[in-house]
């Protein structure tokens, strides 16, 4: 089979290696779109079968607007497969962009920190997470190569710092886990060498927070923060102090408010002076050290005489999360990120900062790193806003459009030449460690843009006869897609902060409704033609709504939702107001919520993090019974169906099963329905062609579907690039999933 980027064959039988070395030299829009599309899942194209690598790139190419390059990749065929039983019909691309170059896959926690170095002249990257591993990753290939096992006497509590550096020509690597010592690492071998670094706090040890390297008359060092307050130099020759310690103690301009959160994330006492950034940099000859911390102040150090040789750099209004140096038309410059959601540059030799703050991160800026770009130099950012964002250093403007694809908050950012070409290295909550390509591209496809958050809920109607999906986000915004246009069919409906994160469907004096909860502890309506609120909030839960459902008591329209103090109450959608008082009996969130009838009454079915599935009569308002035990975990995902006439609910919980009930006796339903290697997120039922079905999405990415007569997988697994969020299924028999903020349409061949 020849290396043909064009050829969907060989994009769903070629050998991974090759095609990313194909795609490497992709030249032209066709090749260059075959590229971006393999390279968007290439972290698990690497170890699927060509089963599953057909349904992810038909997938991702959807995901790219590419319909027609979508068909001819999912009609390739594979001898000894199953026909598919779903096809995508379309997808949105908010995550898509075609500067990924990989996706490095293999941390369990989040990652934190990242260095660059060169070994052996190839470029590797050291990321560093909360998994207590360094993992080093070859960034010419995107594999694993080597991993440092960081030993930590106790859990982790403070971000891992990973630094490198070249000492008498070997390159090393130095992390410390919120310990008492740094770890020297020999990159060659990745064997520890040593270990150095002592804070010492009223006579006893003291855990050190950040590491950093520099060059000070020509020798190696390394710089440590720590909870003495101060920065401590270490000769990485001999691994013994070097000069006097740092001590961040004059001139502290405090913040109220960042001292606050810090004293929540654990026992710190008097955390004023703490150093959360650390660069290093060469100014007219001298090294220096820029530091940022709690007091929100930017410090410069002359490292040679231990002193500052100005007072602090005044602009950033909260923490310091982030520092970075560069060279700017000749000029030293340090380039910093905070809470305070602005980027700033600050002019060493004048001490002054330089223009106004860079402005369009919507969140805190929590890791920078510079780099060179077509001659030019730029700032590279990550933020809890899960951007990642590249800046002019010359011009002080963005540089294109956002960096899409992590699914939580980057926290690490790093940059690397690799193959002649700069890119850059990120990391965050996701686990996933992501490498961008710096050089600009234009528009590869034709994506179509949605939520930019993870989509927690999910629902469907009609309205006039059209198909719509209601999509609740995580950040606070419902849309409604029309199913047959591809399009939204009003702009996304916005409710106060935090609102909605659940939402359902009802009919209500025969207008199309949805109903939402969220943060605010609100249940609201939604009517679904005007794409306007229905009356003024239903008030009366004392805690973030999580669930929400619908059903028909007495003939009337109700929903039923369940909040974060385990309360689950009832409300008349007609009146808008509360019927009764809440429903107790959960002991932590109530996560999910159903409703169904039994013996010709109505009921919900709830699931809880206090691993129970509980039966609720609404008319009467009362548990049914004893709570129906089994899951080993919390209970995240509920829905109901009627199989062979009897009432059932099946729930999905963070032990990973589907386990269906009768709702008549209230017992479990032979053996747990497994498969998901991970938490089970969302469930939904249908019936497709007759046969009822239960569609389950689970964190570990996959979409399986259930014979709910057999209980047993009604074809293939679907696999997609990302954690499983939501799942629906439309009255016309579409498929709905969303993944990572994505959706996607799937339909029956």
């Amino acid at each position: 089979m020849t290396g043909d980027l064009t050829d969907p064959r060989f994009l769903v039988h070629g050998d991974p290696e090759q095609v990313l070395a194909v795609a490497d030299a992709a030249k032209g829009a066709e090749e260059v779109l075959s590229a971006a599309v393999y390279r968007s899942s290439a972290h698990r194209h690497r170890t699927a079968s060509p089963e599953t690598r057909r349904q992810l790139l038909a997938l991702d190419a959807a995901r790219y607007g590419a319909s027609e390059l979508s068909a001819r990749l999912g009609a390739v065929p594979v001898p000894d497969a199953a026909s598919p039983q779903w096809e995508v019909e379309w997808a949105t691309g908010s995550k898509v962009d075609p500067r990924l170059r990989s996706t490095l896959t293999g941390h369990t926690a989040k990652v934190q920190s990242i260095a660059t170095a060169v070994v052996d002249g190839r470029a590797v990257a050291l990321t560093g997470s909360r998994d207590f591993t360094v993992r080093v990753w070859d960034l010419a290939t995107g594999r694993q190569v080597g991993m440092l096992p960081i030993y930590a006497p106790f859990p982790c509590s403070w971000p891992m710092s990973v630094a490198t550096a070249v000492v008498d020509g070997k390159p090393v690597a130095l992390t410390c886990c919120d310990t008492f010592k740094v770890t020297v690492w020999d990159l060659t071998i990745h064997q520890r060498i040593g270990m150095m670094g002592s804070h010492r706090v009223g006579g006893a040890e003291g855990r050190i927070h950040k590491v950093e390297t520099a060059v000070v008359d020509g020798r190696p060092i390394a710089l440590t923060s720590g909870v003495d307050k101060k920065i401590r130099m270490w000769d990485l020759r001999t691994r013994e102090p070097y000069g006097r310690p740092l001590a961040v103690r004059s001139g502290i301009r405090q913040s109220l408010q960042s001292l606050q959160a810090l004293r929540r994330r654990g026992p710190l006492t008097d955390p004023t002076d703490l150093v959360l950034a650390m660069a290093s940099t060469v100014v007219d000859g001298r090294s220096v050290a820029v530091t940022g911390g709690v007091s929100a102040d930017v410090r410069v150090w002359d490292l040679k005489r231990g002193k500052q040789p100005r007072s602090p750099l005044s602009g950033h209004t909260d923490l310091v999360f982030a520092a970075a140096a560069a060279v700017v038309d000749g000029r030293p410059v340090a380039v910093t990120g905070g809470r305070d959601e602005t980027v700033r540059v600050w002019d060493l030799a004048t001490y002054e900062q330089i223009g106004e703050p860079l402005t369009g991160h919507v969140d805190a800026v929590e890791a920078v790193a510079t780099a060179v770009v077509d001659g030019r130099p730029v700032a590279v950012t990550g933020g809890r806003d899960e951007t990642v964002r590249v800046w002019d250093l010359a011009t002080y403007e963005q540089i294109g459009e956002p960096l899409t694809g992590h699914v939580d908050a980057v926290e690490a950012v790093a940059t690397a030449v690799v193959d002649g070409r700069p890119v850059a290295i990120t990391g965050g909550r996701d686990q996933k460690v992501r490498v961008w390509d710096l050089t600009t591209r234009g528009q590869v496809g034709e994506p179509v843009r949605s939520h930019t958050d993870w989509v927690p809920s999910m629902a469907t109607a009609a309205l006039d006869g059209t198909p719509v999906a209601l999509i609740c986000g995580i950040d606070s915004t419902l849309v409604a897609w029309n199913l047959a246009t591809r399009r939204p069919l009003h702009e996304p409906l916005a409710g106060p902060a935090g609102h909605a994160s659940s939402v359902a469907t009802a009919v209500v004096d025969g207008r199309p409704v949805a109903v939402t909860g969220g943060v605010d502890k609100t249940v609201r309506v939604w009517d679904l033609a005007t794409w306007k609120q229905v009356g003024e909030p239903m008030p009366g839960h004392t805690a973030h709504v999580r669930s929400v459902s619908t059903a028909l008591l007495d003939g009337r329209p109700v929903a039923v939702s369940g909040d974060e103090d385990g309360t689950v109450r009832v409300w008349d959608l007609t009146t808008l107001e509360r019927i009764g008082g809440p429903m107790l009996g959960h002991t932590a969130p109530v996560t999910a919520a159903a409703t169904a009838v039994v013996g010709g009454r109505a009921v919900a079915v709830t699931g809880s993090h206090d691993h129970t599935v509980r039966l609720w009569d609404l008319a009467a308002r009362e548990q049914v019974g004893e709570p129906m035990l089994g899951h080993a975990d919390a209970v995240c995902s509920v829905a109901t169906a009627v199989v062979d006439g009897r009432p059932v609910a099946l729930t999905g919980s963070r032990d990973s099963t589907v386990r269906m009930w009768d709702l008549a006796t209230r017992r479990q339903l032979g053996e747990p329905l497994s498969g998901h290697d991970d938490w089970v997120t969302s469930l939904a039922t249908a019936a497709v062609n007759t046969t009822g079905i239960a569609v389950s999405g689970g964190a570990d990415g996959t979409v399986r579907v259930w014979d709910l007569t057999t209980r047993r997988p009604a074809g293939p697994e679907l696999v997609f690039p990302a954690l499983v969020s939501a799942v629906a299924v439309s009255p016309t028999g579409h498929l709905i999933v969303s993944f990572g903020g994505e959706i996607v349409v799937l339909t029956r061949p």
